[in-house]
């Protein structure tokens, strides 16, 4: 079973939210998933991103592959760097 941490869409028309979640690939979009790894909101300003880093770093390592769209939303969450070793970027300095 290959297992992807993927966007689930959820919300009203023309309203959307998104769960990050962990599914099998073979399951449809809003289909099926094995676990709830975050949330996503892309209509606030600035955009909701909501990432429990423990399970994202779970599935991470034993395998799952995330989508671009996912990746990008692992990464400004810090998940990303700490999976790959990476130190994560300084904060900018506030004057």
């Amino acid at each position: 079973m290959a297992v992807k941490l993927r966007l689930m869409r959820m919300g009203k028309k023309k309203q959307p939210t998104y769960r990050v979640v962990a599914a099998d690939s073979r399951s449809p979009r809003d289909g099926r998933f094995i676990e709830i790894v975050g949330t996503y909101q892309p209509r606030l300003e600035p955009s909701g991103i909501k990432i429990d880093n423990e399970k994202a770093l779970k599935w991470l390592r034993n395998g799952a592959k995330p989508t671009d769209t996912v990746e990008k939303l692992l990464k400004v969450s810090g998940a990303w760097d700490e999976f790959t070793g990476k130190a994560p970027a300084p904060a900018a300095a506030e004057s």
